[in-house]
């Protein structure tokens, strides 16, 4: 059986400050999704991914009538080591919510709100 999760979203309002905010953070690069007719009015930028693996795939996204902030999903995103990625969180311009924190067997973990008010968090094994 595979990991239930397949994709995730991140809704912002400010997709130009987003981006930035998440390639700065996480060092990659996002990429332009073409929305489908269905769709018409959403703007999304993915994370990078590669279809034919395991884990999660998603993007960040701005549409009409969904807010971006805190609202009961935390999103994690794997790092070598949390506690760089929190570093960078904050010099792109987002806030430290929880520094890096061991969780016992399962590594260690650090939080971070990025420039939209979502909550998002950091996982590394060491």
């Amino acid at each position: 059986m595979n990991n239930p999760v397949i994709w995730f979203e991140l809704y912002v309002d400010d997709m130009p400050r987003a981006r930035v905010f998440y390639e700065r953070m996480l060092g990659v690069t996002l990429e332009k999704l073409n929305s489908p007719d269905s769709l018409a009015g959403i703007e999304l930028w993915a994370f990078p991914m590669a279809m034919d693996r395991g884990g999660a795939g998603g993007a960040l996204v701005k549409r009409a009538g969904v807010r971006p902030g805190g609202g009961g999903t935390l999103v994690y995103f794997a790092c070598t080591d949390c506690a760089v990625e929190a570093q960078r969180a904050v010099e792109a311009g987002g806030s430290l919510f929880r520094g890096k924190m061991p969780i016992g067997e399962y590594g260690h973990i650090a939080l971070v709100h990025d420039t939209e008010g979502n909550l998002v968090g950091l996982h590394s094994m060491q």
